[in-house]
Order: structure tokens, then C-alpha cells, then sequence
């Protein structure tokens, strides 16, 4: 992630986007956990996964949305708060429990 270090997303869990094909997901980096609410969209010709989430961050409840695309065989985005903090992230494809 472009905000937090590796060793802060891995703190409590391995970092991780959950998506399903329900157009359900969930995700945890650090402390942070969160369920989202996902759909496709094409912007500029592109297309993008678009999402919004509601969670917790160290317990405190917070909200906001992001997006994602895959780019060669790895998924890139950007996980917005409400009101706060952004980052970049990237995900490789894997499987967890």
C-alpha cells in the first residue's frame, strides 16, 4: 500500500480483498476492516471494479468507497475514508481461508 508499510497491513492479519460474486467482499489491512458493496463499471474504455465500504478502523466505525483494475495478473487500486486517509493498493491473486 502506498500510505502503510508492509509489516502495518500485515499487522493482525495478512492483508487482504475479499470479492464475491454476489457483489459482496470484505478486506483487512492493519487494523483496518471493512464489507463492501461492489459493481463493475467502464470508465474511459476501462473496465473497473467500484466499491463502497463501511467498517472499523482500531474498533472506531468509518465508511468510504474505492476502485480497482487488474493489470497484468494483479489487481490496482485506491481505498478512500470518508473524510481522511487514501492509498493506493496492489493485490495478487490468492487464496485465503
Amino acid at each position: 500500500m502506498e500510505a502503510w508499510d508492509q509489516e502495518y497491513v500485515n499487522m493482525e492479519a495478512p492483508g487482504h480483498f475479499t470479492f464475491k460474486k454476489d457483489g459482496t467482499g470484505r478486506f483487512q489491512f492493519g487494523l483496518v476492516q471493512g464489507e463492501m458493496g461492489c459493481r463493475m463499471e467502464s470508465v474511459n474504455g476501462q473496465i473497473r471494479l467500484s466499491f463502497s465500504w463501511e467498517g472499523q478502523d482500531e474498533l472506531d466505525p468509518t465508511s468510504g468507497w474505492g476502485w480497482a483494475v487488474i493489470e497484468k495478473d494483479e489487481l490496482r487500486g485506491r481505498i478512500f475514508f470518508h473524510q481522511g486517509d487514501e492509498s493506493a493498493f496492489r493485490a495478487l491473486k490468492g487464496i485465503h481461508p
